[in-house]
């Protein structure tokens, strides 16, 4: 048969055909070292495939748990935000009842209800802000007025209008707080530090 005539199987199949004295070169020991070698070949990259594949697994859990893990946080504190109104509601109510001597029943059953609530608050990971006696943080304060005292250096909490929070370790409601300020020598009050109750916030809690 002529070359032309040949078939693409044909050259194919005398291209892929082993010689006859490379074959006669090697004894069944040398085939099976090279088939063992070859093995060990596949082998590793396997391996180190699998490993690296299982560190980008890896890598992408731990995405994945930090991104639900934020996503929960802000959920909770949205719900949590949602019922300090309520908690406030009580603090009033308890003032105003034993204001006004309502019956040991009544402030009983407030109180009652009132511990419950800041129990489950507490499990939350909630804690209010201690702010009165403090010094104005613009961080953890909104300042709403400021007053002249003598008795106190300026700048101190004297009273709280609206009690704070913290959720965790980030602020879920500034206290809303009157600041004490230097008594003025026949002039202006010093002013008080800059109240921010004005400005919009953005509440790292509930990413309002």
């Amino acid at each position: 048969m002529q070359e032309k005539d040949k078939s693409p199987n044909d050259v194919q199949n005398q291209e892929t055909q082993p010689r006859s004295d490379e074959g006669a070169s090697l004894t069944p020991s040398d085939e099976a070292g090279q088939k063992l070698a070859e093995a060990e070949k596949q082998i590793e990259y396997y391996k180190d495939l699998l490993l690296r594949k299982a560190a980008e697994f890896d890598n992408y859990k731990k995405r994945a748990e930090n991104e639900s893990g934020s996503t929960i946080k802000l959920a909770k504190g949205e719900v949590i935000a949602d019922l300090l109104p309520i908690v406030d509601d009580f603090d009033r109510s308890m003032k105003l009842g034993k204001d006004r001597r309502e019956s040991d029943a009544f402030l009983k059953g407030v109180e009652l209800i009132y511990q419950k609530l800041q129990k489950f608050l507490e499990a939350q990971g909630v804690r209010p802000l201690e702010s009165l006696g403090k010094e104005f943080d613009v961080h953890f304060h909104d300042a709403l007025l400021q007053v002249p005292r003598d008795d106190v250096p300026p700048h101190t909490v004297i009273e709280e209008v609206e009690k704070g929070y913290m959720l965790d370790d980030r602020i879920l409601r500034h206290s809303k707080v009157i600041v004490s300020t230097a008594v003025p020598d026949g002039g202006k009050p010093e002013p008080a530090p800059r109240a921010t109750s004005s400005q919009p916030k953005t509440n790292p809690a509930t990413g309002k």
